[in-house]
């Protein structure tokens, strides 16, 4: 549980919407910073070719993405700032962990990183969700179409992976029945 008490002194108390969108628009940015670090190292780690792709072609995304925050920070006047996101860091860290657990055997550990994957980028298509919907309330359309831009690309890279996904359990399955 967080002590209220214990906050460090550079987050201050929430006392309206805009202040809630920007303390939560923080947190995306440092999730995006995040995500965009463990895809590089992913992406070093596959040995799928249609995989290796798309996370590739998500990194480039991902960067843009942080542009598109950036702009969105600059919109309301504000510098771009990451606030801590533990969501992130959980990710990333099991992430991490289910890597070495499974980097023995290269279809399993293709079959890992896009269950990774599929996790984070449905995490980033509610956060935007909920992004957009507090900057429309708070009427800040410029705000609206940059995190609309970023809801649209994790929504098609969370569909891509999940499309993926069958192939690579097939041949996760086919090396972990075989090695028995």
């Amino acid at each position: 549980m967080v002590n209220l008490q214990e906050r460090p002194s550079a987050i201050t108390k929430i006392t309206n919407l805009q202040e809630k969108l920007h303390y939560e628009l923080c947190g995306m940015y440092d999730a995006e910073s995040r995500f965009l670090e463990a895809q590089k190292m992913m992406v070093q780690c596959t040995t799928n070719k249609q995989l290796q792709s798309l996370i590739e072609t998500h990194i480039r995304e991902t960067e843009q993405q942080i542009r598109n925050l950036e702009q969105v920070f600059s919109a309301m006047g504000q510098q771009p700032k990451r606030i801590n996101s533990d969501v992130a860091a959980a990710f990333v860290n099991e992430g991490q962990r289910c890597l070495l657990l499974t980097s023995d055997n290269p279809s399993l550990l293709d079959f890992t990183l896009a269950g990774a994957l599929a996790k984070v980028e449905n995490f980033e298509v509610i956060s935007y969700q909920g992004l957009i919907t507090g900057a429309e309330h708070i009427k800040q359309k410029e705000v609206v179409k940059l995190l609309q831009q970023n809801l649209q690309q994790e929504q098609q890279t969370a569909q891509k992976i999940e499309q993926h996904i069958p192939q690579l359990l097939q041949e996760a399955m086919s090396t972990t029945t075989s090695r028995k």
